[in-house]
């Protein structure tokens, strides 16, 4: 027999939106915030994700005037990167991902470090009022708070920083937490991903609009 199942899309994205409402709890966020978050966790698909989102006060705001400014978008991988749905950008913001730029294998091996870190170093030019977008690598969220520990290293607008792991994830996200050297936006413990990002991304792009 051939399986029913809902074909409209539009109405696929009300329900799931009218169940993560339902059953997750959303009360502390405020409207930008919760707009937000309700994206990060269908993107990951787990209502129990909300008490572990964490926004600084200033997050939303921030992010949402960086992009109507016309801000770039700083990714660590290009599965953050090539998520982004540029239709939604209000500036037609630039997507900038360094990962795979033809220096970083020998600043890897100078500095070593991962190449996901060094090659936020080809970021410098682009980071004044910018949005970060950490969703994949803790070591680049790690090499970013380092960078930012000089007081000439230009500051971004705000960072989301949701790298995922097992690894020194719990450990980055919790090191940006407790420093805010810019408004900030986390997933605490190892949870995140590049997914949840992109979303994160996509609403508050949405909300430029």
């Amino acid at each position: 027999m051939p399986h029913l199942y809902e074909t409209d899309g539009a109405a696929i994205y009300r329900q799931s939106f009218r169940t993560i409402r339902a059953e997750a709890d959303l009360a502390r966020f405020t409207p930008e915030e919760e707009r937000i978050a309700v994206r990060m966790i269908h993107a990951a698909g787990l209502v129990d994700l909300a008490p572990h989102i964490r926004f600084s006060p200033t997050f939303a705001r921030e992010a949402i005037a960086a992009l109507e400014a016309g801000a770039p978008i700083l990714c660590d991988a290009r599965m953050v990167s090539e998520g982004i749905t540029t239709r939604r950008l209000p500036a037609a913001n630039p997507i900038l991902c360094t990962l795979h730029d033809p220096q970083v294998p020998g600043f890897a091996e100078r500095m070593a470090n991962t190449r996901s870190a060094v090659a936020l170093e080809l970021w410098r030019p682009h980071l004044t009022g910018a949005l970060v977008a950490i969703g994949n690598a803790p070591t680049a969220l790690f090499h970013l708070l380092n960078m930012l520990e000089d007081p000439a290293c230009p500051r971004p607008a705000a960072i989301i920083g949701c790298p995922v792991g097992f690894v020194g994830a719990a450990e980055s996200k919790h090191a940006l937490w407790q420093g805010q050297p810019v408004p900030c936006c986390i997933v605490e413990g190892r949870l995140g991903g590049s997914a949840i990002t992109v979303a994160a991304i996509n609403a508050i792009a949405s909300a430029a609009e």
